[in-house]
């Protein structure tokens, strides 16, 4: 599949990002392979990771998924949408919980689960799935405390500057929640084929994969109403990733998982959301055309 790396490395290239992509049909095993093994930082695509947990706990008996918890005002971590962004205590079950932390990538619902499963049980999930370069080492509030303390006086706003930027642990896999492409497409794969968890367990998971509300990044590469992708996004400054995957009516399933960084620290960037999209439909055209050769017995 030399052509296409050549279309996603010209992709990536044009949207003034650097890629790394693993993209995987789920039944046959045929890969695309773009930087697959390369170390990435997460961001909140660990989400994924903590939602299976939260399901295998629920399988073993040690929790409840419609137990109530309580989410007072204060303490919140910060965040734009969900709970994060909401003014008042609120009372849910931890799958409603789940569900703010997955769709709409609510940064206090993620801590809230996490302070009920805790990082070690994530740990020992993706090492239990085999995902060797797959680690959590802080909270999605740990996260975000490195980076007002690394950015400094400046603040939010220093976060334009490429000297602060250059400085942040949170954008260093080596000392942040971390994974590869591979591994990502492997959980995602494993959450299809009902072995990431108890096979009753797997319907919902899907279903909150599937309801991720944001359009911009690998949706855009598939605006066909018979095509469904579910995914998960992770966002930090210059940092763009979502792994995910893609089901055709004709049965066609794709694991595809994208991380980028971008050259820009502008936080507003189309081009590098979109290409996320863009490397993800290259991805999965080069499976669907070798699946179609091979069952041609090979012929193009």
């Amino acid at each position: 599949m030399s052509s296409t790396r050549g279309l996603l490395r010209e992709a990536f290239a044009q949207a003034g990002v650097t890629g790394r992509l693993h993209a995987v049909d789920i039944d046959s095993g045929v890969e695309v392979d773009f930087g697959a093994d390369q170390p990435v930082v997460t961001a909140s695509v660990h989400k994924l990771c903590l939602l299976v947990t939260l399901h295998q706990r629920a399988a073993a008996g040690a929790l409840d998924l419609t137990e109530q918890v309580e989410c007072p005002a204060d303490l919140r971590t910060p965040g734009p949408t969900g709970l994060s962004a909401m003014l008042d205590p609120v009372r849910m079950s931890l799958r409603d919980i789940a569900f703010l932390m997955m769709a709409v990538s609510d940064n206090t619902a993620a801590d809230l689960l996490l302070a009920r499963v805790g990082l070690d049980a994530v740990n020992l999930t993706t090492a239990a799935l085999g995902l060797d370069r797959t680690h959590a080492t802080h909270t999605f509030g740990e996260l975000l405390a490195t980076m007002k303390e690394d950015a400094g006086p400046g603040g939010a706003q220093a976060l334009t500057d490429p000297h602060v930027i250059a400085r942040l642990r949170a954008l260093d896999p080596a000392r942040g929640n971390r994974s590869t492409p591979r591994d990502m497409t492997r959980l995602l794969a494993a959450v299809w084929r009902d072995e990431a968890c108890a096979p009753q367990h797997g319907p919902a998971l899907r279903r909150l994969l599937g309801l991720q509300v944001w359009p911009h990044r690998m949706a855009s590469g598939f605006p066909f109403d018979d095509v469904h992708v579910a995914g998960k996004t992770g966002s930090l400054p210059t940092l763009r990733n979502e792994v995910g995957v893609v089901e055709y009516p004709d049965g066609g399933r794709y694991a595809v998982a994208v991380f980028t960084r971008a050259a820009s620290t502008a936080a507003i960037l189309p081009a590098a959301d979109a290409v996320i999209g863009t490397a993800s439909r290259i991805a999965v055209d080069a499976l669907r055309a070798e699946a179609g050769r091979a069952a041609r017995g090979g012929a193009d």
